[in-house]
């Protein structure tokens, strides 16, 4: 990949404040493209993250959205559209985690994941699907997860919403390829963010040891294998899974 191939493309990364998401939003700025960020919570860390972006000489904003309310995520895409003219990509990224046990969980708790994990890819891909394919150009790129692949204790919604993003990536992959969209998903194992780091230590031991590469991920490991599937050179690659997890799960 050269470092500039994303020149005067738009990208849109939602959950892109923090952790993965913003690792990838700096990634898609460091090879050139401009960036809007989607974020709902963490103010201070989009403000950092819209800093970092423009100081590597690109185009960047941020929309604070719901991805799961879907009249919001329309209102969005449809300014950014407005303005610049084009989205050439979109990485799905944003996610929740309320974890319980199958028993304990409430259909209030399966809801709000199902519908920000899984519902906010369909919302944001539903938001861009029309005007990619009028271009005749796209790439989609979802976040999903190594429990999506495995599922796991306690994580009954997680895992469903997660593995919901891979039925989703190959149906959509069918669909647009035809118009030259290539729809990709990727599913990290353990990655060093927030959300793993909240895992009791003793169980994350536990986990560390079942890791072939005796680690855990770094955040830009999965942003640079986001940069390649969305890359001009990737076009032929549509449907595709691409595990980053150290060998966890083969």
């Amino acid at each position: 990949m050269s470092d500039k191939e994303l020149q005067n493309t738009w990208a849109v990364v939602t959950g892109g404040s923090r952790g993965i998401g913003r690792a990838i939003a700096l990634e898609l700025a460091e090879r050139g493209a401009n960036v809007a960020i989607i974020y709902l919570e963490h103010h201070q860390a989009a403000e950092q993250t819209l800093a970092d972006l423009k100081a590597k000489g690109v185009q960047a904003e941020k929309y604070q959205v719901d991805v799961g309310n879907f009249e919001a995520v329309q209102k969005a895409f449809a300014q950014i559209i407005e303005t610049h003219g084009r989205v050439d990509i979109l990485v799905n990224c944003a996610g929740i985690n309320r974890d319980k046990s199958f028993g304990n969980l409430s259909p209030d708790l399966w809801a709000q994941v199902i519908q920000t994990n899984l519902g906010g890819a369909y919302n944001c891909s539903k938001a861009i699907w029309d005007h990619m394919k009028a271009n005749k150009y796209g790439r989609i790129v979802s976040i999903s997860s190594i429990i999506g692949q495995t599922g796991n204790f306690g994580q009954a919604n997680y895992a469903a919403s997660k593995a919901g993003l891979l039925g989703l990536t190959k149906s959509l992959a069918q669909e647009g390829a035809r118009s030259g969209i290539t729809v990709n998903a990727i599913c990290p194992g353990f990655i060093d963010t927030d959300m793993v780091r909240s895992i009791p230590a003793e169980i994350l031991e536990k986990i560390l040891a079942k890791i072939p590469a005796q680690r855990l991920g770094q955040p830009e490991e999965v942003a640079r294998a986001v940069a390649f599937l969305v890359s001009p050179g990737s076009a032929y690659i549509t449907g595709h899974a691409l595990n980053v997890n150290g060998g966890l799960y083969m």
